[in-house]
């Protein structure tokens, strides 16, 4: 019997099709890692999105287990590592919000470069104010996309009727360029970006890659977008930065408090985000980029056909 535990529901089309191909699909809400590691053992797949860790000791406590899927693009709440060793197959989904992350970027922008979110909050205060919320065009802007992975590209491809000039970085990928996008190198990023957004994995080479340092290597003070991860920007460097006009405006849809689960801050954050939550050239989202009703659809179809795929030869 080929058994699979989805620990979350990501979408009602997900276990239909796999019990349409002859699985048998569990689906169990479990509150923490330990929890997990009693009921992991039979099962030859299991499919997270944002809890629990998958951490060694769940891993070798599933004896049967043929796969780890993630609905979504990030792995940090997997030991993949460990589990390739096992020779396990790690499965992630970015093509299912892409297009919902690269949207989401470009609504940032736009309300940071025209005023539209704190124009409101002070129409909610009284002040009816027209010159004050003079706003800037997109229209000839350079961004500067660092990871041209799934959604770096997306949001690429959605700023190409903007009439903008799009460069982007990635280390890890060459011959990238196109009629819309120009590959550069991290030097010329600095020395020309106006609006700069991360595309990038969490690891260990990317935590808290927006810091001070990296702030003062433009040439000119830039808007900075992060859809990425939250712990990519460091949140204490990114305020001073702000103090000090390098970065002139900020759209966060993530925040190096949020839980791993991302569901919630820690308590020990709100003194830190008083700065940001006070500012009117910041946009604080709730790691909601992409998470809309038709990336959680394209996701379970993504998830399908990739485990489809690793599970033939079973």
């Amino acid at each position: 019997m080929k058994k699979i535990l989805l620990l979350d529901i990501i979408h009602e089309t997900l276990p239909a099709k796999f019990e349409e191909a002859g699985f048998v699909c569990d689906i169990k809400k479990v509150e923490c890692s330990n929890d997990l590691k009693k009921i992991a053992a039979g099962y030859i797949g299991i499919i997270v999105r944002n809890t629990p860790l998958i951490t060694k000791d769940i891993i070798d406590s599933a004896d049967s287990l043929k796969f780890i899927a993630r609905a979504g693009s990030g792995l940090e709440n997997i030991d993949c590592e460990y589990a390739i060793q096992k020779g396990i197959t790690i499965i992630n989904s970015p093509e299912g919000n892409r297009d919902a992350v690269g949207e989401h970027c470009v609504g940032l922008v736009i309300s940071l470069l025209k005023k539209i979110y704190s124009s409101f909050q002070e129409i909610k205060a009284g002040f009816w104010q027209r010159e004050h919320n003079r706003g800037n065009e997109l229209m000839g802007k350079t961004i500067g996309i660092i990871g041209y992975g799934n959604t770096g590209s997306a949001f690429a491809k959605k700023l190409s009727g903007f009439d903008v000039n799009i460069l982007s970085y990635d280390k890890y990928k060459t011959n990238f360029g196109n009629e819309h996008v120009k590959e550069v190198t991290l030097e010329y990023l600095y020395n020309n970006a106006q609006i700069v957004s991360f595309h990038v994995p969490l690891t260990e080479e990317t935590t808290y890659y927006a810091n001070s340092d990296f702030f003062k290597k433009f040439a000119e003070p830039i808007i900075l977008i992060n859809t990425s991860r939250g712990k990519v920007v460091c949140l204490s460097d990114l305020v001073d930065a702000m103090k000090k006009n390098t970065v002139i405006a900020a759209g966060l849809d993530v925040i190096e408090y949020e839980k791993y689960n991302y569901e919630q801050l820690d308590d020990n954050s709100k003194e830190n985000l008083q700065y940001l939550f006070t500012s009117n050239n910041v946009i604080i989202t709730p790691h909601i980029a992409g998470i809309t009703h038709e990336a959680k659809l394209r996701h379970a179809i993504v998830l399908f056909e990739k485990i489809s795929e690793v599970t033939k030869k079973l």
